[in-house]
């Protein structure tokens, strides 16, 4: 199974390699926020599987039972590192929406 975790590891990586010049140069700035969420989607999993290859490395060696918690620890900062994420994604379209009708607003003749 440490196998599969790896080959896990690694393509999500491939993932966010792949997505980053999205991120950087995208054409407009929709595609970078998308870029930039599917980013850190990806990192959320990349955080879980990180604490179950915790786990079994240490089942591995043949750690203390209380060791084990250490991927609910990881799981915990997934589950915070989502909401921040998609907080923050809301709230930067919010601010792209507000500013495209400001300037619709001033180009448009101030109505």
């Amino acid at each position: 199974m440490h196998d599969v975790h790896v080959a896990a590891l690694v393509a999500i990586l491939i993932g966010v390699l792949t997505v980053l010049p999205r991120a950087i140069r995208g054409p407009t700035m929709l595609d970078r926020i998308l870029a930039v969420n599917v980013i850190g989607t990806k990192t959320i999993v990349l955080v879980a599987l990180v604490g179950f290859l915790g786990v079994e490395h240490g089942i591995l060696e043949g750690a203390p039972a209380n060791d084990y918690e250490r991927a609910g620890f990881f799981l915990d900062i997934a589950l915070a590192y989502s909401l921040i994420n998609f907080i923050a994604t809301i709230a930067v379209l919010r601010y792209v929406e507000t500013r495209a009708r400001r300037k619709a607003a001033v180009e448009g003749g101030g109505a």
